[in-house]
C-alpha cells in the first residue's frame, strides 16, 4: 500500500517480464526494433509520417500485454525526439491499491531485461519536499504494470545515448582529458490516483516547470475502452453519433436488436473512442481549442459516457500541466492558449479483438504526442 514515510530501496525488478512481456533481452530488444520500424509501413492504417517529431514533450500511449499493445505503443514513442531529453516523467494510474493522491517510487533503479533505468533521486527529493506525494511501497510498485509496461520502450528508443556517449567518449580521449558528462536518460515514475478535475489541475501546475523544461519529457500510461461485461462496462454508442450524450447499456435481451439498427459493437466503441480522443486533442494555432479547454471538454465526456479509459486522470495530469504553462504564458504578455504553439495529436488507434456477441470483450489502444512549436 502506498506509505508516507520514506525507506529507499535500491531496485524494482521487472515483475511482469515473462508473462506479459517476454523477459529474454534478445527477443524483446528484437520485437521492439521490429515494432518501431513497422510504424512506417503498417498492415493496416495510416503509416507514421515525419517521426521523430521536434519539439516533442509528452506522449500517450497504452500499458496492456504486449503481444495486444506494443505495436500501438510504437506509434507514440517513435515520434519521440531523443536529442534534448534527459529526464522522463512517467505518469500511471493505480490498478491494484485505492489512491487519492500521486505516489511516487521510493527506488534508486528500475529493472528492464534490456537495461536499468535510474531514477532521478534529486527530482523525486524536490517532489517529496512538497508534502503532496504519498509513497509506494515496494509491494505496490512491482504489483503495478501501467508504469513497468513503459520502461522496456524508454530504454529501447534512449540505447544510443550511452553508445554514442561511448564513441564520442573513445574519440575525444585522444583528443582533450575533458569528457562530456553522461547524457543517460532518468526517470520519475508517478503513480496517479483517483483524483478530482481539480486535483488534477493542481497536480498539473506542481508539475507544468518540469514539462517546461527542454530536456524533460513525459509518458502517460493509458489504455482506453474496456468494454464487455468483465469490465462491467457495457455501453452502445450510436457509430452515427457524435453526441457524447447519446447511446444506452447493452443486455443479453437488447443487443441483437440495437447493433442491427445502429452497427455493430466495435464501430460503437471506436467512435466513442474518438469522441473521446478529439476532446483530448487540442493546439494547431490561434484560434484552436487550448490545453486548458481540452481538459474541460475530455472531463466532460467522460462524465457522460463513463468511459473506461483507465488513465484518465494521468491524462488529467497532462492537460492540466500545459494548461498551466498556458496560463503563465499568458500573463506574461504572450498569445492567450497558446504554449509555444503545443498541440496533442492522435497517431495511432487499434482494438484488442472486433466485439460481435454480447459475451465478447476489447480493449482500445491509442498513442498520441504533445509537441511545442509548428509542425510545418
Amino acid at each position: 500500500m502506498p506509505s508516507t514515510t520514506t525507506t529507499t530501496t535500491t531496485t524494482r525488478a521487472a515483475s511482469h517480464a515473462g508473462s506479459w512481456y517476454t523477459n529474454n533481452r534478445s527477443r524483446l530488444d528484437q520485437q521492439l526494433e521490429q515494432w518501431l520500424a513497422a510504424t512506417a509501413h503498417p498492415e493496416s492504417g495510416e503509416p507514421l509520417a515525419n517521426a521523430p517529431v521536434k519539439g516533442c514533450k509528452a506522449i500517450i500511449a497504452p500499458h496492456a500485454g504486449y503481444s495486444y499493445s506494443g505495436p500501438a505503443a510504437a506509434f507514440a514513442y517513435k515520434c519521440i525526439d531523443i536529442d534534448p531529453i534527459h529526464r522522463v516523467f512517467i505518469l500511471g494510474p493505480s490498478h491494484h491499491v485505492h489512491l487519492d493522491v500521486c505516489a511516487l517510487s521510493r527506488c534508486q533503479t528500475y529493472e528492464t531485461p534490456i537495461g536499468q533505468l535510474p531514477l532521478d533521486l534529486d527530482t523525486i527529493t524536490e517532489l517529496r519536499a512538497t508534502g503532496k506525494f504519498q509513497e509506494m511501497d515496494q509491494e505496490t510498485d512491482e504489483d503495478e504494470h501501467s508504469i513497468e509496461m513503459h520502461l522496456p520502450y524508454i530504454r529501447k528508443v534512449f540505447e544510443g545515448y550511452e553508445r554514442d556517449r561511448v564513441l564520442w567518449i573513445g574519440l575525444a580521449f585522444e583528443l582533450t582529458p575533458c569528457l562530456p558528462p553522461s547524457r543517460d536518460i532518468k526517470v520519475v515514475p508517478i503513480l496517479v490516483g483517483s483524483i478530482s478535475t481539480s486535483s488534477e489541475r493542481a497536480f498539473g501546475t506542481l508539475l507544468a516547470p518540469y514539462l517546461a523544461d527542454p530536456h524533460t519529457l513525459f509518458v502517460v500510461s493509458s489504455d482506453f475502452c474496456h468494454w464487455g461485461s468483465r469490465f462491467r462496462y457495457t455501453h452502445y454508442h450510436p457509430p452515427s453519433s457524435s453526441d457524447p450524450k447519446a447511446g444506452t447499456t447493452l443486455t443479453s435481451r437488447n443487443f441483437a436488436t440495437a447493433t442491427a439498427a445502429d452497427g455493430p459493437v466495435w464501430q460503437a466503441i471506436t467512435q466513442l473512442d474518438r469522441l473521446g480522443m478529439d476532446a483530448i486533442a487540442f493546439g494547431g494555432g490561434p484560434g484552436h481549442k487550448t490545453a486548458a479547454q481540452a481538459h474541460d471538454e475530455f472531463a466532460a465526456y467522460l462524465r457522460q459516457t463513463k468511459n473506461t479509459i483507465c488513465g484518465r486522470h494521468p491524462i488529467g495530469v497532462l492537460l492540466g500541466a500545459l494548461a498551466a504553462l498556458e496560463a503563465q504564458e499568458a500573463s506574461a504578455g504572450a498569445a492567450a492558449g497558446q504554449v509555444r504553439a503545443a498541440r496533442c495529436e492522435w497517431t495511432r488507434y487499434e482494438q484488442s479483438s472486433r466485439v460481435e456477441t454480447f459475451s465478447d470483450s476489447s480493449v482500445s489502444y491509442a498513442s498520441a504526442v504533445v509537441a511545442f512549436g509548428s509542425n510545418a
